[in-house]
């Protein structure tokens, strides 16, 4: 159901034309509203509870919940940059137990099923390379822009944090850091959670609060690594300032 949803997405998004604001919220954008649309219809024919970025929670006392960013880097696909994505974690009693983030602008497919694996189009999900063992030889991703020079070898920043932990996940680069100050909403980031921990990642959030927080108005910090002692280390730079 979760690959039928991004399927509705990709086709709401080939339709788009309008980029500009919705009226809504700032920094929202019309399209934004065109795919949850898309998204919130196949959700809802499985009977689900969703708790969407765009529109808020329904059906939150639902056996089975899903967290839905329908467009995970909006500024970035209005600009035409390719890289953007929807992202969706699927929540049971015990937690999540399956996610699906998918590249929109690329089709890639990183899913995951808890405590059977992960894929990456439809394939076991193996690292490009081997971990860094100290954050002066990571190559991270940033959201936001920290004061100073945190210690890492080379930094990226992509502008859509739902990709940017696939790619921690895969072993692309090897960590995330917000750098800005409680700004993502759950749904940014639960998906790739799934995704990074079936891949033997960790993430927490920079305060140490609960990262899976079901409420619409809650932002945190994520940061994210390929192994704890690397997430340590990235922990206590963004700690810093």
């Amino acid at each position: 159901m979760l690959q039928r949803c991004a399927d509705a997405v990709s086709a709401a998004l080939a339709t788009v034309t309008d980029w500009g604001a919705s009226g809504r919220r700032e920094s929202q954008y019309a399209a934004d509203l065109v795919v949850d649309d898309a998204a919130l219809g196949v959700l809802r024919s499985a009977g689900f509870g969703i708790l969407s970025e765009e529109s808020g929670v329904e059906g939150g006392d639902r056996p089975i919940l899903v967290l839905l960013d329908p467009l995970d880097g909006s500024t970035n696909a209005s600009h035409g940059v390719p890289w953007f994505a929807t992202s969706m974690c699927a929540l049971d009693g015990e937690g999540p137990i399956a996610s699906l983030v998918v590249d929109q602008s690329s089709g890639t497919r990183y899913s995951a099923i808890r405590g059977v694996g992960v894929w990456r189009d439809g394939e076991p999900l193996t690292p490009r390379h081997p971990p860094a063992g100290s954050m002066s030889d990571a190559m991270v991703a940033l959201s936001g822009l920290p004061p100073r020079h945190l210690g890492w070898r080379q930094f990226r920043a992509f502008g859509a944090s739902a990709l940017d932990i696939c790619l921690v996940a895969e072993g692309v680069i090897d960590g995330f850091i917000d750098c800005s100050p409680s700004a993502h909403g759950v749904w940014d980031y639960a998906g790739a959670m799934l995704i990074l921990g079936e891949a033997g990642g960790a993430i927490a959030d920079a305060e140490g609060r609960q990262l899976l927080v079901l409420d619409h108005d809650a932002r945190r910090t994520p940061v994210a690594a390929r192994t704890t002692a690397l997430l340590d280390e990235m922990l206590a730079a963004r700690r810093s300032f």
